[in-house]
């Protein structure tokens, strides 16, 4: 039996306990890279690389931005996605693909926590937060229901980021699954662009 997608009111009801996630730091986990669509391959770590993003990752072929050279728009090369919302919304584990996000963490993912620019490091690898904001593609809303997608975008739930963030890799480096997630001292100066919508 397929586990009914959560509703509206309890991810509303919710919303206090993603809010109260760690603001400073959070333990990595579930480290994905995703081939090509609807793939996902779980791995023990993961290189990043600045000029590659994620090497066998579909940002370098198939990404859903780009430049107006056409090249990946480096913005998008990493996807964080907070473990309090995915335990909200991903139900039946079984029968339901993974969201696909580079990994998962339990840190707090708003703007007001993490603003654009901000520093991330993630084993030994460097972060960015990007100022793109991911609002869930149509195939986030056939896999964990239409009421999240809804609960993602609403006004007064967009600086929240409950989608996650995305990031660009400003140093090269290895993340292991359960290193951590930290936050650094100050923000980067912030790159403003467009929010397009994101193709799971």
């Amino acid at each position: 039996m397929i586990a009914a997608p959560a509703s509206r009111a309890e991810l509303d009801a919710a919303l206090g306990h993603v809010r109260a996630a760690p603001k400073d730091h959070g333990c990595i986990e579930q480290l994905c890279l995703r081939p090509d669509y609807g793939q996902r391959c779980f791995m023990d770590q993961i290189k990043v690389t600045r000029i590659a993003g994620i090497p066998g990752e579909r940002w370098a072929t198939r990404p859903w931005l780009r430049l107006p050279d056409g090249a990946p728009h480096p913005g998008i090369q990493i996807c964080i996605l907070s473990r309090r919302v995915l335990d909200l919304v991903w139900r039946d584990r079984d029968k339901t693909v993974h969201p696909g996000d580079s990994f998962i963490v339990d840190m707090d993912l708003s703007e007001a926590n993490l603003p654009t620019g901000q520093v991330l490091r993630a084993g030994t690898a460097m972060l960015e937060v990007s100022a793109i904001f991911n609002d869930a593609c149509v195939k986030w809303a056939a896999r964990y229901g239409q009421a999240s997608r809804e609960w993602i975008n609403a006004p007064q739930n967009r600086s929240l980021r409950l989608r996650g963030i995305l990031c660009r890799v400003i140093q090269d480096g290895i993340i292991h699954d359960g290193d951590r997630l930290i936050k650094c001292n100050g923000p980067t100066v912030p790159r403003p662009v467009d929010s397009p919508i994101p193709q799971g």
